[in-house]
């Protein structure tokens, strides 16, 4: 399923729904077109409407009897997320991640395509237009980051774990606690911005690890499958492999590396 010929047919795709959709309207949106979803810190503009519209047509063009989950449909018809659990090939898309960077006019927002079949994660895209970043990574092929590999290596043995973390407040009373076990002796907290571009961070050894306590699959499917690529690892707070479909235990962690990610899981399931 995963050839040269989709692959760069996915990435011009991307860059091509990002360049007539999300670009013109950086720096340009008016009052009307940013929208309000479920809560303060979750809006929506019309560039994510446009942009993911852009992208179903132009992913199941690519691949006959595929599907599309993206952010803005699912929060339309919430059924149409249980196609993770299908038979068909499932491209995951978040058109913008990080739409309140987007909206603020700031430059930490990317685009992310995922192709997934049967729960597991073959190819993903992660695209940050203004930083011109684009990662790609093949599931038992490798990542690279403009044309070049990406390793995330080990963090220095004598320093702090940077690890970018949800808010505590916008977590359930478990999660919080869990979250709030990161601030001690050898972690160094921080707040995630963009979720696709944390995870860019720990692929190139910018950021030991994230931790985070929502499961949306268009959030973390490009990002899991570009850390592993990458040489790092993941896992949930029962120590099981992330599942896209949902249902995980909550917080879980992506690392540089398996010790990092140990250390990480140990630390959220003694505070929680």
């Amino acid at each position: 399923m995963i050839d040269d010929a989709l692959v760069n047919g996915a990435e011009e795709a991307v860059r091509k729904a990002v360049a007539q959709e999300v670009m013109p309207r950086w720096r340009q949106l008016a009052s009307h077109e940013v929208v309000q979803k479920s809560g303060p810190h979750d809006v929506v503009t019309v560039a994510d409407q446009l942009a993911e519209e852009h992208l179903t047509r132009s992913l199941t063009a690519l691949l006959p009897g595929s599907v599309v989950v993206g952010e803005e449909a699912v929060h339309a018809d919430p059924g149409s997320y249980g196609a993770l659990r299908g038979p068909d090939p499932v491209w995951i898309v978040d058109p913008v991640d990080g739409t309140r960077q987007f909206v603020r006019g700031e430059d930490g927002f990317c685009t992310l395509v995922a192709l997934a079949h049967h729960g597991e994660v073959l190819a993903s895209w992660t695209y940050a237009p203004v930083l011109d970043l684009m990662a790609i990574a093949r599931l038992r092929g490798g990542a690279l980051l403009n044309g070049e590999a990406l390793r995330a290596g080990s963090p220095e043995p004598a320093e702090d774990l940077v690890v970018a973390t949800s808010h505590p407040d916008f977590t359930t009373d478990a999660q919080k606690r869990a979250l709030l076990g990161l601030w001690s002796d050898g972690i160094a907290p921080r707040p995630c911005g963009s979720a696709g571009l944390e995870y860019l961070n720990v692929a190139r050894g910018e950021l030991d690890a994230v931790a985070f306590s929502w499961e949306l699959a268009w959030d973390h499917a490009a990002g899991l499958l570009l850390v592993s690529e990458a040489g790092g690892t993941s896992g949930t707070l029962e120590g099981k492999p992330f599942r896209l479909a949902g249902g995980n235990a909550l917080p879980f962690t992506a690392a540089r590396d398996s010790e990092t990610a140990r250390r990480i899981l140990t630390v959220l399931q003694r505070a929680s």
